[in-house]
């Protein structure tokens, strides 16, 4: 059996005659290992995870009428309005999560009358500013598919009375 410390290691029986070398420790509080304790192990950030935090950020930014197409859109409301069922905040978004870099892929529907460009624009920063901060990993590319126009007298997909 053997202890490692900071000076290598020692048979069990050496640290019975003269105890552990205490010589290489820096203070009460040493760790043994070496490094930061933030840098040992590895922490996993699930494609569902990356994807909730991208289509909140798309959805709060103004122009953004809904995430995804309009069968998508169709296929959530049936489900969100299932018992147990809950909103969909995945939409319209797809991601590739690798360990230190992620690629998003978003797709929106825009309030006519905005300037698509600038939406978009605003999209993609708030997107990498959420996702970059919340998990650590780099946003390499966040494209975005304009999928349609929301009209002001069209009457929304996702509205109560059409499904009851």
């Amino acid at each position: 059996m053997s202890d490692t410390t900071d000076g290598g290691s020692t048979r069990a029986a050496d640290l019975e005659k003269t105890g552990p070398d205490t010589s290489a420790r820096k203070g009460p509080g040493a760790r043994r290992g070496g490094g930061d304790a933030a840098t040992r192990g590895r922490t996993t950030i699930a494609d569902g995870v990356v994807e909730k935090i991208a289509g909140l950020a798309a959805r709060d930014v103004f122009g953004v009428h809904a995430m995804g197409s309009g069968l998508s859109r169709t296929f959530g409301a049936v489900r969100d309005r299932v018992p147990g069922g809950s909103k969909s905040v995945t939409r319209g978004v797809k991601v590739e999560v690798g360990e230190v870099q992620t690629a998003l892929d978003l797709e929106i529907i825009v309030d006519y009358g905005v300037s698509i460009v600038d939406v978009a624009k605003a999209v993609r920063e708030n997107v990498v500013a959420a996702v970059e901060r919340m998990t650590g990993l780099e946003v390499v590319e966040v494209n975005i598919a304009v999928s349609d126009v929301k009209l002001p007298d069209e009457e929304d997909e996702d509205s109560e009375s059409r499904l009851q």
